[in-house]
């Protein structure tokens, strides 16, 4: 099997030189790889693939990492075959969207501060994700339902989402937001970006106010990666065939169980053993990681 590194730089003042590459051949070198062909540029100066002879291994990535961290440069191994996906799973809050809409929600009710501890405690894996859900949720009884719609005005998409999705759609993949979000947000973002369906959490309201309550089935890491299992065999493709996008431990299984888990602007938890990550540019970079070049994505 073939393998390619992808480097992304992150913005058009950080781009990628020969000095770049000439320097990554010295580390691969001492790795016992060495490159396979000419650099193939996917977009000038901005992203380039080069192939290299094995499977890169965790020490090398991470010795890659640490030289392109100085010049916010993203880096990707992958296999070229099946290189191109054909399942895209991606995780909403902190990923899809900029922000937690569980703690944006509890803006409202004056207890953002503590939503917020609690969140970034279970999205490091510290804490059991179904007890952390419905503690925050908890916290919120009472809050008036329309403070919901409030939240969602306020959510921001990030950058790179919506020409991710559109690319990756445009050339035949399936795409699914997953969540241990809610529905009321899942539903609004899927819909306003084009993913084809979406799952999260729904929120028990009555009389117009939120009970406190979360109702079951909770939507938690383990139920992304039925999702995934049950996408793959419905599409007839393989777990190669698919690219996750997450940053969170909730993610973790999702991740480790495709062709391409990519974690964005991840949690600790999710660095530590997902080594393919985007940590400097926005979700385009996934493109490029993909073998999509500039013109490509640009054209949609």
């Amino acid at each position: 099997m073939s393998y390619v590194l992808t480097l992304v730089a992150s913005n058009e003042r950080n781009q990628i030189t020969k000095s770049h590459i000439k320097e990554i051949g010295k580390i691969i070198d001492f790795y016992n790889l060495s490159f396979t062909a000419q650099p193939v540029w996917l977009a000038q100066s901005r992203a380039v693939d080069l192939g290299v002879s094995d499977k890169p291994q965790r020490a090398l990535i991470a010795h890659l990492q640490e030289f392109l961290a100085d010049y916010e440069i993203d880096l990707f191994s992958n296999a070229i075959e099946r290189r191109r996906k054909k399942l895209l799973l991606a995780d909403m809050d902190s990923t899809i969207v900029s922000s937690e809409t569980l703690d944006e929600l509890a803006e409202f009710a004056g207890i953002k501060d503590k939503v917020a501890e609690i969140t970034e405690r279970a999205m490091e894996g510290l804490l059991d994700f179904h007890a952390a859900l419905r503690e925050r949720v908890g916290l919120l009884k009472g809050l008036s339902a329309d403070k919901l719609q409030e939240t969602l005005d306020a959510t921001e998409i990030n950058m790179g989402a919506r020409t991710l999705v559109s690319v990756m759609k445009n050339h035949g993949a399936t795409c699914i937001l997953v969540s241990g979000g809610f529905t009321y947000f899942t539903d609004a973002i899927a819909n306003e970006i084009g993913f084809d369906q979406n799952f999260g959490n729904t929120l028990d309201i009555y009389n117009g106010t939120l009970t406190g309550k979360v109702i079951d089935p909770i939507q938690d890491k383990h139920s992304k990666l039925e999702h995934f299992n049950r996408f793959v065999a419905e599409l007839g493709i393989l777990p190669e065939d698919v690219i996750t996008i997450g940053d969170g431990a909730n993610d973790l299984p999702m991740l480790k169980a495709a062709g391409l888990g990519i974690g964005y602007h991840a949690k600790q938890t999710v660095k530590d053993e997902i080594y393919n990550l985007i940590q400097y540019g926005d979700l385009t970079a996934a493109l490029y990681a993909q073998g999509y070049t500039a013109q490509q994505i640009g054209n949609i």
